[in-house]
């Protein structure tokens, strides 16, 4: 339909996709679920996987199979790039977010039930992708294996955090347990994928030397994995101290965002090319550094947020629906047996193992309940983690698994706790402790 090599063909192909996510994403956010999903739905219809597969063509332009090859560079179409400086600053965004001096002060039982949130549900999801050899997980695949079990950890608090505000129950002590633990939990998830996905990459190194035999062996994967964070939080008391200097000086300008975007984008090369760290892990750990210069990472976060969720986020949503669902082969039955087994195990996984540890505070049985349902929603960061793993060797049509896993988080977390909190006779009124996080505008 566009020109493939046409710079205004691109800005067309935008076009579409941005008037499709935003349709779809307010249709979504008007039923009460995650604009995220709206988003992927809209990248599956224009895209290739149902006029594409079925039809040749598709409404964004490209024939067929061969819609990778818009505006072809050597490794990545212009689509991915977006795709990806999306997905860098949504995850820079949430660091920025994230309130340290709150994660501190979040205590022993937040960090613990943290723990369990990511413990449990990895243990269920790489014990259950053991007998599905037939979908490419199984003994043979064993870091795929892996893969589902990261997927499962991830959670999303924006949706807890709407229904608690609702409730009046945000600025109880445990409403406060659980966004702190939500928050923990994910910064947990991501260092556990940065591990596995670097590990996964060691392969033969009997053709390597030097630096890149080293960084083909999984302990010297572990090595350069510690030495990221080192080298980053060494270098971040530096940068955290020069942002407060530039706050000084220049506060409240245009260059403080722009030197924050250098610091995101220099943070995640770094990650990815020299360490072997997820690129994602570098952009959030950048977040959370700058987030200690707290004026001007508010001020950044504000601008940032114009860019992310104007265009490069919903492009990055939308892609994941136009480059890894299809429909031409149809869904395998394992698959989707699987995907459904998945999603049921990453709920109670959460329940269980969040509410296990909140039982062991002395919380009641209903109040830890409430704790591991909170805990169970799931959103960006799963959609994140995912398209991390595929791009480390995980099927793409395991994406379904996670786009089930956020639908029926999200319809049931707050069909839950509003059961849960409506049980409850106690009377709880709300104490004098702030939410530990913003909640996410894609949500």
């Amino acid at each position: 339909m566009f020109e493939g090599n046409s710079a205004l063909g691109f800005c067309m192909v935008l076009a579409i996709v941005l008037l499709s996510t935003k349709f779809l994403g307010l249709v979504f956010r008007k039923l009460g679920l995650p604009q995220v999903l709206g988003y992927i739905i809209a990248g599956i219809i224009v895209g290739p996987a149902i006029f594409g597969d079925f039809c040749g063509f598709s409404l964004i332009g490209f024939e067929g199979k061969d819609y990778w090859c818009f505006l072809q560079l050597p490794e990545e179409n212009a689509l991915s790039i977006f795709s990806k400086i999306g997905v860098l600053f949504l995850m820079f965004s949430t660091g920025l977010e994230t309130n340290i001096k709150e994660l501190k002060s979040a205590g022993l039982a937040a960090t613990l039930i943290a723990c369990a949130g990511v413990g449990v549900p990895m243990a269920l999801g790489i014990l259950i992708s053991l007998p599905f050899s037939e979908i490419g997980l199984g003994t043979a695949n064993v870091y795929n294996c892996v893969f589902i079990g990261a997927i499962l950890t991830a959670t999303s608090v924006a949706i807890t955090v709407s229904v608690l505000k609702e409730l009046g129950k945000i600025n109880t002590k445990l409403g406060t347990t659980i966004v702190s633990a939500a928050i923990i939990d994910d910064v947990i998830g991501i260092v556990v994928l940065s591990i596995v996905t670097g590990i996964a990459k060691a392969g033969d190194a009997s053709d390597l030397t030097g630096f890149d035999w080293f960084k083909a062996q999984w302990w010297g994967t572990v090595i350069l994995i510690i030495a990221f964070f080192v080298v980053a939080i060494g270098l971040g008391f530096g940068i955290s101290k020069l942002f407060r200097w530039l706050e000084k000086k220049w506060p409240n300008t245009h260059r403080l965002p722009v030197f924050s975007i250098v610091v995101c984008f220099a943070y995640a090369w770094a990650a990815e090319e020299i360490f072997g760290v997820a690129d994602i892990t570098g952009a959030f750990l950048a977040g959370i550094i700058l987030s200690t210069a707290h004026r001007s990472s508010e001020y950044t976060d504000k601008k940032v947020e114009v860019n992310t969720y104007t265009m490069f986020a919903p492009v990055f949503f939308a892609n994941i629906g136009i480059t890894s669902i299809s429909f031409s082969e149809g869904i395998s039955g394992w698959l989707f047996l699987f995907a459904a087994l998945a999603v049921l195990l990453g709920l109670i996984g959460k329940i269980v193992g969040c509410g296990a540890v909140a039982k062991c505070f002395k919380y009641s049985w209903r109040e830890s309940a409430i704790a591991g349902v909170g805990m169970m929603a799931r959103g960006e960061v799963a959609l994140i983690v995912t398209g991390k793993a595929i791009e480390s060797g995980l099927p793409g049509e395991f994406m379904l698994m996670t786009v089930l896993l956020i639908l029926v988080s999200s319809i049931l977390t707050p069909i839950l706790l509003k059961v849960l909190y409506g049980k409850d006779k106690s009377g709880d009124k709300p104490e004098e402790a702030p939410p530990a996080v913003v909640e996410n505008p894609v949500e």
